[in-house]
């Protein structure tokens, strides 16, 4: 599915890894839950590159530096540099330099990652809201973030500073499951000060802005696992995007999604890039990919045939996507999704 149709996936003939020259990968769900390699994401990375596409690591997580990520990275197996990695942290320091002046004050309130970025563009971290900050800046500063660090935020905005914030993710996944993001914590400053933050994380253009500066990507690829981060912010840069499902996005989130959410591609994991995608075409009333057909029937979604999960995921998505438009998908989809145990 390229940017102009959005009401079924697209298929493609070429190796991912070939058509595009730049992964621009999420982490978290993606290329790692915690201090654990996501299966396959090894492997598939390695030969993706040494196929020559460039990857490069996008995260909304603010908490760590480049140089800790790519150690991390590094660490799992996937040979890293910190510049490969841009982070949250990084777009929402370029977004206040360009409205602060150079040695300005800001209020950080979150983790290295954070205060590292604040550095980077001129500006000066301070900790507290009678250090005359100009700005606040928020971001993830890990589960110890102390409750005081968020007051001292509320004190600031005020009085009037603006507020920044890295990202709004409400959940970030780890090795235990899926825990509060910042976007909890953005929430907690907004209803002691009923003030609105500037968001630079995906999936809003500076993010994008920052991603394509720093790797000047001309064919990206956005590889995630999250529909309203990921997906989205490739649909508001305009480029491609491949949905893995091995982090926070099941099927039935998928076959519901609105145009904005919906993912060019959709595979299992990593080891989607080495490969083309079916293709999904409309046939009789239904949309059939490999050995499947999916239709509309009442008010649910039906599945025949038999052959690969992913393609039958991918001939739903055609059917749902198509039944609803601009919209919302309301269609019950339990049965059919049932049908593929993925």
């Amino acid at each position: 599915m390229s940017q102009k149709s959005r009401n079924r996936p697209s298929g493609s003939s070429a190796v991912l890894s070939r058509a595009y020259d730049t992964a621009l990968l999420d982490l978290d769900g993606v290329v790692y839950a915690g201090d654990r390699a996501i299966v396959h994401a090894v492997d598939s990375l390695a030969a993706a590159r040494d196929g020559g596409m460039h990857l490069a690591y996008v995260t909304n997580n603010a908490l760590r530096t480049p140089d800790t990520v790519a150690a991390h990275l590094t660490g799992l197996g996937v040979p890293a540099e910190p510049g490969d990695v841009i982070t949250s942290a990084q777009a929402v320091a370029r977004l206040m330099a360009d409205q602060l002046p150079a040695g300005a004050r800001v209020l950080v309130v979150g983790g290295e990652g954070l205060r590292s970025a604040v550095r980077e563009r001129g500006l000066v971290p301070v900790e507290s809201a009678d250090d005359e900050p100009v700005a606040v800046a928020q971001g993830y500063g890990g589960p110890d973030m102390a409750w005081g660090r968020f007051a001292e935020a509320a004190y600031a905005i005020a009085r009037g500073v603006p507020w920044f914030a890295s990202n709004t993710d409400l959940t970030i996944p780890g090795a235990r499951g899926i825990a509060p993001g910042n976007g909890a914590a953005v929430e907690v400053v907004r209803i002691a000060t009923g003030a609105e933050p500037r968001v630079a994380g995906k999936p809003l253009p500076p993010m994008h802005r920052e991603t394509v500066l720093r790797t000047g990507a001309e064919r990206p690829l956005v590889v995630g696992d999250r529909l309203d981060t990921d997906i989205e912010g490739a649909f508001n840069g305009g480029v491609d995007s491949l949905l893995v499902l091995t982090g926070v996005t099941d099927a039935a989130r998928l076959l519901a999604a609105v145009p904005e959410h919906r993912p060019t591609y959709v595979d299992a994991d990593l080891r989607g890039l080495l490969t083309g995608q079916p293709e999904v075409a409309a046939s009789g009333g239904g949309f059939v990919c490999g050995g499947w057909t999916a239709s509309v029937r009442g008010d649910a979604l039906a599945l025949d045939g038999e052959g690969d999960a992913l393609d039958g995921l991918r001939a739903l998505c055609g059917a749902a996507w198509s039944y609803a438009g601009e919209g919302f998908c309301g269609l019950d989809s339990g049965k059919a999704v049932a049908r593929l145990r993925l």
